[in-house]
This record gives structure tokens, C-alpha cells and sequence, in this order.
């Protein structure tokens, strides 16, 4: 993928220079930062080129969880949160935060590649239509939601959520259906994840939030009567 820019936040070397290796042989453009500081620094200066940020959570200085707190305050870019720990209680954490994959290490650097393009390949479709559903507009080409008009501020993987309860409307989803769909590849965590997200999801929605329905037993479904 030609233009395409990545920024790498970890505060090891080799961790860095294996993950440029591999991105530069996929035509990805790099930039790198070793610390929270840095990161922030450098995506304050290149925010228009970033297309997609790898994001240790245990730096110097300013840990990963704070860097994504302060980006997701102006920015929807994808995050890939990496990690040397994999207790299932930081990885909600991550995703409550607005983190869109988690990846603990050590990590397969073929397979980071693919999840990466998988999320690239996703937030770069243009659909070119709009759908409103009683007050709720979601616009796919500009990756957009609004309640009664006023645009609400949704993650990338709350926005994918959403748009896949939309676009079911009526229909009862399964977790396991909406991990594989949404998630868009085998989710080994816990579905209690799907679960926070929904809770995200309805608060930014307001009184509209009522539309998601809990289907005991089997998961989600998008309703309006």
C-alpha cells in the first residue's frame, strides 16, 4: 500500500526496527517515536499523513494508555495497542479507551501485516451512501454518525459496530457472529468485549441508545418500534 503512513511508538530498539523492516517491505512510510512524548510530538506535527499508529503501552516518560487518551480526544485514527502483557482486563481496558486491535507480545509480524491491512482496507472504502434510522444518520463515505443532527464522536470499532447493527436492522446477531464480522478475524478474547462496546455505544447515542436491544442468550439486535 503506497502512501500509506504508519507511526511506530515503542521504547525498544529492536522492536521498532523489526516492525519498520517488515512495514517497509509492505510499501508502508514509517515514522518512529521512543517514547509517549515523542508520539505525540510527532503526531501533533504529521496528524494529516498518519494513517494508522502501533502503540506499546508500557513507555517512559508517558505510557501508551495516555498517549491514546489524548489522541482519541481529536482523532479517530487507528490504534493497535501493543503489549507485553495479555491479562483480558487490559485489553478492555484498551478497547474502552478507543483502542481498535490488541496485540500481545511476542507477536507474529506476518500476521500484525494483515490485521493491519484488514483495518486499513476497511477505513479506506468509500460507500457512498446515507441511512437514517428515526434521527440516527450514519454516513458510510464520510464515516459519520449524527443524532438529530449533532455528530457523535464514536471509535473506529464503534462506528464498524454500529454500521454492522444498522445495516442487520431487525435482525438477532449472535456475539460470535458480530466478533467475526466486526472484528473481521478470529477473536480468542473474551465477548464481553462486544459487551463494553454496546454500553459505549448506547451512551453516545442517548435516548436513541434504546434501539439496541440485549437479546438474552445470544447478543445484539438493532430495533426501532
Amino acid at each position: 500500500m503506497e502512501d500509506i503512513t504508519i507511526l511506530v511508538v515503542d521504547d525498544e530498539f529492536r522492536i521498532r526496527k523489526l516492525l519498520k523492516d517488515f512495514l517497509l517491505k509492505e510499501n508502508f512510510k514509517v515514522l518512529e517515536a521512543e517514547d509517549g512524548e515523542k508520539a505525540l510530538q510527532i503526531f501533533d506535527e504529521e496528524r494529516e499523513k498518519i494513517n494508522l499508529i502501533l502503540l506499546d503501552v508500557m513507555m517512559p516518560k508517558l505510557d501508551g494508555w495516555s498517549v491514546l487518551r489524548q489522541i482519541r480526544q481529536e482523532s479517530k485514527v487507528p490504534v493497535i495497542m501493543l503489549t507485553a502483557r495479555g491479562e483480558e482486563q487490559d485489553e478492555l481496558f484498551g478497547f474502552e479507551l478507543g483502542v481498535d486491535e490488541y496485540v500481545s507480545k511476542p507477536f507474529s509480524p506476518k500476521i500484525l501485516i494483515a490485521r493491519i491491512k484488514a483495518i486499513l482496507s476497511r477505513t479506506s472504502q468509500k460507500e457512498k451512501e446515507k441511512k437514517s434510522f428515526d434521527g440516527i444518520e450514519i454516513d458510510a463515505e464520510g464515516r459519520t454518525v449524527t443524532v438529530d443532527g449533532k455528530i457523535v464522536e464514536l471509535s473506529l470499532r464503534e462506528y464498524e459496530l454500529l454500521k454492522y447493527l444498522l445495516d442487520n436492522e431487525n435482525v438477532a446477531l449472535s456475539r460470535d457472529k458480530i466478533l467475526n464480522n466486526v472484528w473481521n478475524y478470529d477473536y480468542y478474547g473474551d465477548s464481553r468485549t462486544i459487551d463494553s462496546h454496546i454500553k459505549k455505544i448506547r451512551h453516545k447515542l442517548g435516548k436513541k441508545g434504546k434501539y439496541i436491544k440485549t437479546i438474552r442468550g445470544v447478543g445484539y439486535k438493532f430495533e426501532i418500534k
